[in-house]
Formats: structure tokens, C-alpha cells, sequence
């Protein structure tokens, strides 16, 4: 995979462009962020469906939260059909930050994201489903027919979710953007593949890094500002101790973005804080960055912010963003 992620905080019509543009630029697989305050991301994805010719295209992530899982499935399924066939389902637990807005209780979240892809997989495959666990579906089915495999990638940080999806999904989105952390994520997805059944297939493990180029290389450290302060803010203890970013820092930033004190958040990323979680700079310095983390992954996903120029961006990106990790 050679993905990138565009984020719906922009209008669609200016998604859209961005998504034909990253065709143009390489990219094979164009994901779209959810969260509530942005644009939905399924009209968004079905704007980029109709504007694009051969990408897959998908959810990068959605939570199986603020909608019924059944419902998140057929919503998927009507990517595939609308897409003639290029659909992925990016599934996550959801950015904590953003739920707490809607009073959604983050419950048993590796469980939750399990359950919500292995339903959608028998609902894809047209069965009629009852399940009873972190939620209930009493013999639902869809009444039309879905065309193709859609493959699941499970939108990860911590261990046990990785190896959930090493061991059940398709691949798994980890996020971070330092070869230290896909090194170690590289163990826990090897643990996962010992567990994997044999007539499940490949998997792909994907760099799921924040990235922010441009030329102008303090430019593109500013635009890293925003995304850095959502990854802090939500970031678990352990990865936070592995880069040596205080504990307290790192609370006071996700309880602003929680109260939406948005710009304050942001004036409290350090810049060890965007080295930890962030490529930012010159596409010199982003492409040297990306060559560390391709040894310990299958391929990358550039996510936002893509830097202060959006267009720019997204093509400075097709030319440092490698296809796999053959080439």
C-alpha cells in the first residue's frame, strides 16, 4: 500500500481534488479520517469514489461507536458498490478526545472493533447475523448483494490491538512516526501472526505516520503542530514514557482539546513532541525519515496534516512515499 489519509476538515469539493491529485501523485490507497466535528466521511468518500479512477479508498478510521456496527457494515458495503469494487474498511477504536464530546463510553475497545468487522465480514457474505456481546444484532442481514472482498485494516497503537489484527483482520494502521516505535510494533505484529489461521492470507503491516512537508521546513513543523497535539493527547502511558514526554504535559494538552481550547492545545507542542510524533520538514528530511520506518513495515500511509500547502503537499509526498517495502 502507498496511502494517504485527507481529512474532511476541509470542504469535500477540496477532498475530492486532493484525492484525484494523489492518484496523479502514485498513491494506490486514499483514506479519509472520521470524526464528528469534520465532514462526514462517507459523503467524502463517495465524492473521491466518483472523482477517481483506480485508488481503494476507505475509512481511515471509523469507530464502531457512534453508529450501530450493522449499519457501519452496510455503510461500507455501499462504498464498495459506489466504488465498483475499491473499498477498504478502516476500523479503530475512535479518538477519545472526540467521543467524550458525544458522552460515548470508549468500552472494551479491542473487543468492540473485533466484533464490529467479524459481523460486517458474515454481513458481506450475506448472512443472516445474531450476535449478542458489546453490542446486539438479532438476524440482521442486507438485502443486496456484495461484489468482492473488502479488505479490514485495524487503525492500532497499543499491543494487544495490534495483535488482534495480526491475528484476524487484513493489516493494521499503527500510528507513529519513529522507526523505534515500528520496530517494537514489528514484535507485537509477529506475535499476532503466530496465532493468524492459515486460510486467513497475507497481511500488511502499515506505517500510519503523521507527516507534514514542505519546502520551507519551519512552515511544515508549524502545520505539525495540530495533529501532534491530538496524537499527545491521546497517547497511552507507555508511549508517551518511550519518548520521554511528561505525563502531565501531555494530560493538560488532551484536556484541552477535550474542553475544544484548541489553539492553546496546540501552543503546548513541543518540538520534541513533533519529532516523536510527527515527520516534518523538507521532503529531503521527511524521505530520510520514511527510509527508517521501511525497514520495519510492509508499507505507509502519509497522514495528515501533509503540510501548510495541501496540493503541494500531497504531491511532495507521492515523490518520497515509497509504493512497498520492495522498492
Amino acid at each position: 500500500m502507498k496511502g494517504i489519509e485527507l481529512t474532511p476538515e476541509h470542504r469535500i469539493e477540496t477532498v475530492t481534488d486532493l484525492a484525484a491529485t494523489a492518484e496523479e501523485s502514485g498513491f494506490d490507497t486514499v483514506l479519509v479520517s472520521g470524526h464528528y466535528n469534520n465532514r462526514d466521511q462517507f459523503v467524502t468518500l463517495t465524492s473521491v469514489a466518483n472523482a477517481t479512477d483506480e485508488v481503494a479508498l476507505g475509512p481511515g478510521v471509523t469507530n464502531p461507536y457512534e453508529m450501530h456496527p450493522a449499519a457501519l457494515a452496510s455503510r461500507v458495503a455501499s462504498l464498495q458498490e459506489v466504488s465498483d469494487g475499491r473499498a477498504v474498511f478502516g476500523i479503530g477504536a475512535g479518538d477519545r478526545s472526540t467521543l467524550s464530546n458525544l458522552g460515548v463510553e470508549h468500552d472494551r475497545p479491542l473487543r468492540r472493533v473485533l466484533e464490529t468487522f467479524s459481523v460486517a465480514r458474515d454481513l458481506w457474505d450475506g448472512e443472516r447475523v445474531t450476535h449478542d456481546g458489546t453490542f446486539r444484532v438479532d438476524g440482521a442481514r442486507l438485502t443486496y448483494d456484495v461484489a468482492g472482498t473488502i479488505p479490514v485494516y485495524v487503525g492500532a497503537q497499543g499491543p494487544q490491538m495490534i495483535r488482534m489484527a495480526a491475528k484476524h483482520a487484513d493489516g493494521v494502521l499503527m500510528e507513529g512516526a519513529h522507526p523505534e516505535d515500528f520496530e517494537w510494533g514489528a514484535r507485537q505484529v509477529r506475535a499476532g501472526l503466530d496465532e493468524r489461521p492459515a486460510d486467513r492470507g497475507d497481511f500488511d503491516f502499515a506505517a500510519y505516520a503523521s507527516l507534514s512537508i514542505d519546502e520551507d521546513e519551519a512552515a511544515a513543523r508549524e502545520a505539525a503542530k495540530p495533529p501532534t497535539a491530538f496524537i499527545v493527547g491521546g497517547a497511552s502511558l507507555p508511549i508517551l514514557d518511550r519518548h520521554g514526554i511528561d505525563r502531565d504535559v501531555a494530560r493538560a494538552i488532551g484536556t484541552l482539546l477535550e474542553v475544544g481550547d484548541f489553539q492553546t492545545a496546540f501552543e503546548q507542542v513541543t518540538d520534541d513532541m513533533i519529532d516523536s510524533f510527527c515527520l516534518a520538514g523538507t521532503p529531503e528530511r521527511v524521505g530520510r525519515e520514511i527510509e527508517g520506518i521501511m525497514e520495519h513495515v510492509d508499507s505507509f500511509v502519509a497522514a495528515s496534516p501533509l503540510g501548510p500547502d495541501l496540493e503541494s503537499a500531497v504531491r511532495l509526498a507521492g515523490e518520497v512515499v515509497p509504493r512497498s517495502i520492495s522498492e
